[in-house]
């Protein structure tokens, strides 16, 4: 049998997968908040804990940059050894990924109702696919055709530079830049980085903060969710603003992206917020700044990008990765 995690900043989702059912059909699955665990080992044994599963190796997609089969959590206080897991667990094999290139192992596998298409194009069948995957961080990774399947790269292109694309994202960053050592794409286009957006607009003045919301976000562990449903549900216009701003960052990444690794085949977008505001999205903004590349502009015309809409793909790719597929 074959274990299989994902492994983020906020939760941990893990799985029991069968030879016989495969990646698809799990035996046994939880999740867990990451942030209330000292490392990755103690909720495994206490998941395993649950059951006498015979469990042979693993697998596991982890926010974080994997260099020999080891890894530094992106934001969490944990280090994870593959080896170390691996004798500890008593396991024949434990195999660490970057949670984004698990996402995109299991891209080519995704089914039609598990996909919204913002864009159509016309995608060439064996092209390059860019994932781009805004969660509690930023993640991106890339797939390559060898002649016969898709092979999935990993990359920590969510820090490199920030690069303003307009006035107001200019402003933007001159306000991070006296915040922050280092300003990326990750501390304005993730759930960390929207906080971030907000900020600026709220001390800006460019619009007033309600009372409502100032207790709400008072309140919360997390201001994310709050600044979200706030353009969503309240159309509060401080939150719009910075929803906005967030999906047009989101789509000039999300086309920076389709030109350095060509993706001919498609543009996916992951991550837990995608899939919340696809109504925004589908305003024009995000295809605007996706599109917006000067000379290079045309070549993205024809690049289909579509938001995935399963919540366990990064469960599935790593399953996927473990079976040999």
């Amino acid at each position: 049998m074959l274990l299989a995690g994902d492994v983020g900043g906020t939760k941990t989702d893990l799985a029991i997968f069968s030879p016989e059912k495969g990646p698809t059909d799990p035996l046994l699955e939880s999740r867990f908040v990451s942030a209330a665990y000292p490392g990755l080992e103690t909720i495994v044994q206490e998941f395993l804990d649950n059951g006498a599963w015979d469990v042979d190796q693993a697998v596991f997609g982890v926010a974080g940059p994997v260099i020999r089969n080891s890894v530094d959590v992106t934001n969490l206080p944990w280090t994870i050894s593959g080896p170390d897991l691996r004798q500890r667990l008593g396991l024949s094999r434990v195999t660490l990924l970057n949670d984004i290139a698990a996402i995109a192992n299991g891209v080519p596998y995704l089914e039609p109702h598990e996909v919204h298409t913002l864009k159509d194009g016309s995608p060439d069948p064996e092209g390059a696919i860019a994932v781009v995957a805004p969660g509690t961080g930023l993640g991106e990774a890339f797939l390559t055709w060898d002649g016969q399947r898709y092979r999935p790269h990993a990359t920590e292109g969510g820090h490199v530079d920030f690069a303003p694309s307009d006035p107001r994202q200019l402003q933007l960053l001159r306000y991070l830049w006296p915040r922050h050592a280092h300003v990326s794409y990750e501390l304005v286009c993730s759930g960390m980085g929207i906080p971030n957006v907000y900020s600026y607009f709220k001390r800006g003045g460019y619009a007033q903060e309600p009372d409502w919301l100032a207790h709400r976000l008072a309140q919360a562990d997390d201001p994310t969710p709050i600044i979200v449903n706030g353009a969503l549900e309240e159309r509060c216009e401080l939150c719009i603003l910075t929803l906005q701003t967030f999906v047009s960052i989101l789509g000039a990444e999300a086309g920076n992206l389709a030109l350095k690794v060509m993706a001919t085949g498609g543009v996916y977008l992951g991550g837990g917020i995608p899939p919340r505001i696809l109504e925004v999205l589908e305003q024009g903004a995000f295809l605007d700044a996706f599109h917006h590349k000067g000379r290079l502009g045309d070549v993205l015309l024809n690049v289909p990008v579509h938001v995935i809409l399963d919540s366990d793909i990064a469960l599935f790719g790593a399953a996927c990765y473990g079976f040999g597929l």
